[in-house]
């Protein structure tokens, strides 16, 4: 049986502790086990390949925002073109982490499917190896509901959306998070007849509900969307597809060339079976960790998808650094999670950070909340470029920053300085204290902190 300083599942992130590893110590003998292509979900079918697809409708956005000064004549969306762009930059990133990886003199690379087989073994394609450190950054996949007729209709998944060559006259999309919406808004905005089926009562609906208002209301000009409508079963007649809803009213089919299922994701531990090892996993197949990100079985530890906690790129980097400091270095360094953002790259954009309002109300109490809020068209530039949208800011009277939730252009762009400040546990008037360029659109991160005002204030001003 083969024997390694380390045992890496996954391409992702996990290639950070490969690479630190070295560093350390070049004479590391490492084993890097991933069953697909080289990369891991990010680069190979999730946000990198759906941004190269989404990002050039961004284009169509502004022009639609200033269709009365500029008289543009759109012939159409090059989608083949799009969709092979993005396969030529993925493949080529991808087939260079793999040639990295087979001419290392001292990593060991499997193209096989992981499997725990005893403590600290695991089954790489035919061979057994084993070592006493062990990274799982197996990622996660696509949640497929049992939806009656919908395997036999036949569907798409974030992951196979990314090889069709062209583009559906139709999609029905079920689901309202953010794959449904980004792609939804791509499609719809590229001359594609899409609707939106979502069974929650608004779509985006972990984001605070005034900006999920402000993305139906603009996504809803080129889309249809459907919330409170639960799919009950899907039905094929001839190359069309229907999907079955139920909503407060009965009833409702929709027709489609194609359906997109995107309502979340799961974990690979079925494939994994970390069981074997002994490695506990929750009710619903994550892997546990502790606050230093090691399972309970000492050496081995799971970062990214694979924990369930944040299943972002940005989240996961960071999780393969501390891992990393605390299997190897001693560091025992806690993983932070308290400014965590994230971003739905529709039009308009959304970034958030930290917690809303409705838990900054009941974890502290409604007379010790601030909400600072302001429009993106308030600054000259936004006002410029006739954006919708707005920055709202939800802090502590303690002067604590407790959340960050902004809607419109550049808005994962403009959270960023929310986010050093509540990293830092920065006061909020550091905002004040720094000068922010006039006329940027970044005034509205500024103005918006010096609107502070009650909850009930807040909600006098903005009608939700």
């Amino acid at each position: 049986m083969e024997r390694y300083d380390a045992i890496v599942i996954g391409t992702g992130s996990a290639m950070i502790i490969v690479s630190r590893l070295l560093a350390m110590k070049p004479d590391a003998r490492i084993a890097v086990i991933d069953k697909d292509k080289a990369g891991g979900i990010c680069l190979t079918r999730g946000c990198i390949p759906s941004k190269l697809i989404i990002s050039p409708v961004e284009v169509l956005y502004d022009l639609e925002k200033l269709q009365n000064l500029i008289h543009a004549e759109i012939k159409g969306v090059d989608f083949s073109g799009i969709m092979k762009r993005m396969r030529e930059k993925v493949n080529r990133e991808s087939e260079m982490i793999e040639k990295s990886l087979n001419e290392a003199d001292n990593i060991d690379y499997f193209k096989e499917r992981a499997e725990f087989v005893g403590k600290y073994e695991i089954k790489a394609g035919k061979e057994v190896i084993r070592s006493d450190r062990i990274f799982i950054g197996s990622g996660s996949r696509p949640l497929v509901p049992k939806i009656p007729g919908l395997n036999k209709a036949g569907f798409l998944t974030s992951d196979s959306i990314l090889e069709i060559d062209s583009m559906p006259e139709s999609l029905a999309i079920i689901g309202g998070g953010y794959v449904a919406l980004e792609y939804g808004n791509f499609f719809a905005r590229a001359g594609c007849d899409v609707k939106i089926i979502e069974m929650l009562p608004r779509i985006l609906y972990n984001e605070e509900p005034e900006i999920s208002k402000l993305v139906e209301e603009e996504l809803s000009r080129h889309a249809e969307i459907y919330t409170s409508h639960k799919v009950v079963r899907v039905e094929r007649k001839g190359e069309s597809k229907s999907v079955i809803a139920v909503g407060e009213r009965g009833e409702r089919t929709i027709e489609a060339e194609e359906i997109l299922v995107a309502v979340g994701r799961e974990p690979n531990s079925d494939i994994l079976k970390p069981e074997r090892s002994g490695i506990d996993v929750d009710e619903k197949g994550w892997i546990k960790v502790d606050e230093f990100l090691e399972s309970n079985v000492e050496g081995v530890y799971a970062i990214g998808d694979a924990n369930g906690k944040y299943m972002f790129r940005h989240v996961a980097n960071r999780e393969a650094v501390i891992a990393f400091e605390n299997a190897f270095n001693n560091a025992r360094i806690k993983m932070d999670y308290s400014a965590v953002p994230h971003a739905v790259f529709t039009q308009p954009e959304v970034a958030s950070v930290g917690i809303g309002e409705r838990e900054a109300v009941e974890r502290y109490g409604k007379e010790n909340i601030l909400i600072g809020f302001e429009e993106m068209r308030s600054p000259a530039k936004g006002l410029a470029l006739n954006l919708s949208g707005f920055a709202k800011i939800i802090v502590h009277k303690d002067g604590r920053i407790l959340g960050a939730h902004i809607v419109g252009k550049s808005a994962s762009i403009l959270i960023q300085e929310i986010v050093t400040l509540m990293s830092l546990k920065a006061h909020f008037h550091a905002i004040h204290h720094s000068l922010h360029i006039h006329p940027a659109l970044s005034e509205v991160v500024s103005w918006a902190f010096s609107n502070l005002m009650s909850v009930d204030e807040y909600h006098k001003l903005v009608r939700i």
